[in-house]
């Protein structure tokens, strides 16, 4: 049951990203934090461009920055975003995370550039 539910987390990632900005902004940023680094470091370890990666990456911060009522607690999100992103882009043998395949992942991260260009989030 738990690799079940572990399987399930891709999908929701990708949900929560592309939720509308209304649904984000009632958000907790270090959820956001958690999700988005998930997404963008297993799009960084699937080989989408690091260009593409950083775009995005830019503007979930600024959404944290946005959803962060207290400087603590931008703080607090962006950390979990710099740990998880990492352990995502970089997965040893050893961890908790689930390793999705690269085709859903590069699918879920094509949705959300689309989703940040028609909200006007991108350059």
């Amino acid at each position: 049951m738990e690799l079940s539910m572990r399987a399930l987390i891709p999908f929701a990632t990708g949900a929560l990203l592309l939720s509308s900005v209304t649904v984000v902004e009632a958000g907790d940023p270090v959820l956001l934090a958690e999700t988005g680094a998930y997404l963008l470091g297993n799009a960084q370890r699937c080989g989408v461009s690091s260009d593409r990666v950083l775009r995005a990456g830019r503007v979930i911060h600024d959404m944290i920055a946005s959803l962060s009522a207290e400087p603590s607690e931008k703080e607090v999100a962006r950390g979990r975003f710099a740990s998880l992103f990492l352990s995502s882009a970089h997965p040893t043998p050893d961890t908790q995370l689930v390793v999705p395949a690269c085709d859903e992942v590069v699918a879920q991260f094509g949705r959300l550039e689309t989703h940040h260009q028609q909200a006007g989030f991108t350059d």
